[in-house]
């Protein structure tokens, strides 16, 4: 498929599900919202995680702030992103309490880092991805900004990907190098992820 065709199609599913969550019944993003944290919380992989990554919520993402204030009352090492000023890269930091939030790029929460600690070891730990969209082999459809894409390349952890139902299809355009997560997590069903071993697996 042209290079051209495919912008084209993932510009058209970020405004379609855009629009879904934006005309989402207050009380009912509420509702998915507290059943999809439930099922993150009952994830072995996320009980015997000692680190949590995870993105800090916009108003038309599933809310992650109850997952940030669970983890850190669990006692729970709580790491978020900062989106670097005039790239497309970010880095993560080691937050203790919402306090250690201020607005940054887009309007989001950012970890102040003047406040905590640099965190460059992505060996391990639980990592909740966010996405537009999901499909059913794990990948995800973001804002196009390849903030997390660049991010989970390097990341040797557990990915799950938190999304409503109403915001996932069966396939969605990929590239070669895009990394599925290893679970899927809407407030329907868990989607667990059997990738293809890559030992032998030659490269175009």
């Amino acid at each position: 498929m042209p290079v051209k065709n495919i912008k084209e199609i993932k510009m058209q599913l970020r405004a379609r599900y855009r629009n879904i969550r934006e005309t989402m019944a207050p009380d009912e993003k509420e509702r998915q919202d507290a059943e999809i944290a439930r099922r993150v919380w009952g994830m072995r992989e996320y009980q015997k995680a000692q680190v949590l990554f995870t993105y800090v919520s916009k108003p038309i993402e599933v809310n992650t702030m109850p997952l940030i204030q669970k983890a850190l009352e669990q006692g729970k090492e709580v790491v978020v992103p900062r989106c670097v000023p005039g790239t497309f890269d970010m880095e993560f930091y080691r937050i203790t309490s919402e306090d250690d939030l201020e607005k940054g790029s887009f309007g989001v929460l950012e970890p102040v880092p003047e406040h905590c600690a640099l965190v460059t070891d992505f060996s391990s730990g639980f990592c909740i991805v966010p996405g537009l969209c999901f499909d059913s082999h794990g990948f995800r459809l973001g804002y196009g900004k390849g903030y997390y894409d660049r991010f989970l390349s390097s990341f040797s952890g557990y990915t799950a990907g938190i999304c409503y139902s109403s915001c996932t299809q069966w396939n969605l355009p990929h590239g070669y190098y895009d990394r599925p997560v290893d679970v899927l997590i809407t407030e329907r069903y868990y989607r667990r992820i059997h990738r293809e071993p890559e030992t032998g697996k030659k490269k175009d």
